[in-house]
């Protein structure tokens, strides 16, 4: 059964940092493009980062470029998003998700990923 659990969410400070966990189980990650997406109140689901199964290319909303950064660990079957820097702006669920299609890079669009976890909340707010 595959199965992703978000995990590190919370109340920080503008300027603080969080690390937000990504855990599989039932498939191995490495084999998958990994996309984290975020939805705050009223707005539509958006892209994060991802990072593609082939060469661990990356890629960046514009809106967080230079402060958050993607990662995984094949032995860990997890993937991560360091978020630095954070603004009010940042506050939503964030999500991650797998790309099931046989691709070499990765997607920013919800609607190219198959499987998400549950979501875990980021609240940034002095």
């Amino acid at each position: 059964q595959v199965q992703l659990v978000e995990s590190g969410g919370g109340l920080v400070q503008p300027g603080g940092s969080l690390r937000l966990s990504c855990a599989a189980s039932g498939f191995t990650m490495a084999y998958y493009s990994i996309g984290w997406f975020r939805q705050a109140p009223g707005k539509e689901r958006e892209g994060v980062s991802c990072i593609s199964s082939s060469d661990d290319r990356t890629n960046y909303a514009d809106s967080v470029r230079g402060r958050f950064t993607i990662s995984r660990d094949n032995a860990q079957n997890t993937v991560y998003l360091q978020m630095n820097s954070l603004k009010p702006e940042d506050t939503a669920i964030y999500y991650c998700a797998t790309d099931d299609r046989i691709v070499t890079y990765c997607s920013n669009s919800p609607s190219d990923y198959d499987s998400w976890g549950q979501g875990t909340q980021v609240t940034v707010s002095s």
